[in-house]
């Protein structure tokens, strides 16, 4: 008998400062004792990014209502469209355009990327339909669906207000695969997407280097730049007390350690610590340097093989 087939959901909720609402979509998504087999692997908030991520695994179908139970609480819960209140905090510094910012669905394997792509299919749909959000497709499963390639990167260019004024522009608007074709009043929209592992990879670099040092990192490092690596996407952020983070997702981690990457930035500036955002596979880590703290690590939550039981 085959090993029966398990999917990662890694939704991206726009919110990561207040721990009642992060606390409660972490209990959505989780259920009631794992219903269905889905089992909650890990949590990461940021305040800077204001951002959470979350983890989980689960079969076919149960996956995808875990996920919609978040979904629905993300929806009522976050405002993304909204102007922040007089004196309230500034949004996080991270591109996003929904409350349930992204929503991919992750195969662990090839021969499951056909379930993946049909869950993700799946999990658009019920949110266009059922939380009246639009959605957009991106990565490999807009050629699945007979789309034109998309990325991620350019459906958040410019945040929702740039995406807005794209679905609406009179000549050639953008429309959503799913959905209604217009942003949602307080929850803008939904990016899904169908994909193998990824690892979000952030490195803070040490005084005096700053933003600027930091953005000019990104653009030589990230994939297209000057000393570009394959498949990583990098951004400059800038955290509280104006510490400089570059901010990374690498596309290919069995490919490209996150041992390279960081002798790659330090090739421009010293590294103070480095962050995993969610889980990354064994290989990934292979050779990381022990001179760089690893902030709140923990091998068996954070490698993906232990985390999974594989």
């Amino acid at each position: 008998m085959g090993k029966a087939t398990t999917l990662l959901g890694v939704p991206n909720v726009s919110e990561g400062r207040d721990s009642a609402s992060v606390a409660a979509l972490a209990a959505a998504f989780a259920g009631e004792g794992g219903e269905g087999g889905v089992r909650l692997l890990g949590t990461h908030s940021d305040a800077d990014h204001d951002r959470s991520v979350f983890t989980l695994a689960g079969p076919p179908g149960a996956l995808s209502e875990a996920l919609m139970r978040g979904a629905a609480v993300a929806v009522a819960e976050v405002d993304v469209v909204s102007a922040p209140a007089s004196g309230a905090p500034a949004p996080g510094q991270h591109p996003r355009v929904g409350a349930l910012d992204v929503a991919p669905i992750v195969y662990l394997r090839e021969r499951d990327r056909g379930a993946a792509c049909a869950e993700a299919l799946v999990l658009a749909d019920r949110i266009g339909d059922e939380l009246e959000v639009p959605v957009f497709l991106y990565g490999e499963l807009t050629a699945a669906a007979g789309g034109a390639p998309r990325t991620r990167a350019e459906l958040r260019r410019g945040g929702i207000d740039a995406l807005a004024a794209r679905m609406r522009d009179p000549s050639v608007p953008l429309t959503p695969d799913f959905g209604p074709s217009r942003p949602h009043p307080t929850a803008g929209a939904t990016l899904v997407a169908a994909r193998p592992p990824l690892v979000a990879f952030n490195l803070r670099l040490a005084p005096p280097a700053a933003i600027d040092d930091a953005r000019a990192i990104a653009a030589a490092i990230r994939e297209g730049g000057e000393a570009g690596l394959p498949g990583l996407r990098a951004i400059a952020i800038q955290l509280a007390g104006g510490i400089a983070q570059v901010s990374m997702n690498v596309e290919r981690p069995f490919e490209l350690p996150l041992a390279e990457i960081v002798e790659a930035v330090r090739m421009h500036a010293p590294v103070a610590a480095a962050e995993i955002v969610g889980l990354a596979p064994r290989a990934a880590l292979e050779g990381f340097p022990q001179d760089v703290p690893l902030a709140g690590f923990d091998r068996d939550r954070h490698v993906l093989e232990n985390a999974i039981g594989s």
